[in-house]
């Protein structure tokens, strides 16, 4: 057996070293809300935090996670109610299909912990998830309501 930190507990699993880390999040510990999209680190749907970095889990080998790297899934980002971004998505109704929306907002919360006030241009480059509805504009809207204490920009 093996251990990870996942969301501020350690859990067991038990899967070979060049598992995605996704497969053992979803199939193994029952965490859901972490999507698989492409498997190949393109479009996001599976993005969590490693040690507070976004990082793509379809394509991360579970061998590459020390027992006390801390892993935040969207099921563990805000265990006290919404945080900020969640509450923004709520407000401005960001999802359509939603699929691809909890690595959105794990994107989106690491984004505002290293820019807390972005601009247009740094929203840009940080968020290079793929949203096949195409809700990019209310993504860009719903990040500067979150960086704005939750009032419209």
């Amino acid at each position: 057996m093996a251990t990870l930190n996942v969301n501020g507990t350690n859990r067991e699993f038990q899967a070979e070293g060049d598992t995605p880390l996704l497969w053992v999040l979803r199939e193994q510990l029952g965490l859901t809300g972490t999507k698989y999209g492409c498997g190949i680190a393109q479009c996001g749907a599976c993005t969590v935090h490693i040690e507070g970095v976004p990082t793509r889990s379809c394509v991360r080998p579970v061998s590459t996670l020390a027992p006390t790297d801390k892993v935040v899934t969207i099921e563990g980002l805000s265990p006290k109610g919404l945080n900020a971004i969640q509450q923004a998505w709520a407000d401005l109704d960001v999802p359509q299909c939603g699929f691809c929306q909890s690595g959105m907002i794990m994107a989106a919360t690491a984004l505002l912990k290293d820019i807390p006030k972005p601009t247009d241009a740094e929203i840009d480059a940080a968020m290079t998830n793929i949203c096949r509805c195409g809700t990019y504009n209310r993504v860009r809207a719903a990040i500067k309501q979150a960086a704005n204490g939750g009032t419209a920009a």
